[in-house]
């Protein structure tokens, strides 16, 4: 499994998503599933996958959000998130 990557999805998206997760985690894989679902685009990261400064560098941009460690966390055009597995209303942020 890759650390980081992009999924190109199938229909133009209207927010830069971003995906933030743990690779063991139930509640972040059905949260990329969704995501894969809506064919939406979206950058993931595995945070336990993550080492050095790649890690703090995520780990900082999430405690931007107050949250903290929390995961599934969904960062939309670096402005607002959604976090954990949330479906309605990651869906009403995407359409939006």
């Amino acid at each position: 499994m890759d650390a980081r990557g992009h999924v190109s999805g199938r229909v133009p998206g209207r927010h830069r998503t971003r995906f933030y997760g743990l690779s063991t985690c139930i509640w972040c894989r059905k949260t990329r599933q969704l995501l894969e679902e809506l064919g939406v685009p979206f950058d993931f990261a595995y945070v336990d996958l993550l080492e050095g400064a790649e890690l703090e560098s995520v780990l900082a941009e999430l405690e931007s959000f107050g949250r903290g460690e929390t995961f599934p966390t969904l960062v939309f055009d670096s402005a607002s998130c959604v976090i954990g597995f949330r479906p309605d209303e990651i869906r009403r942020t995407l359409e939006t």
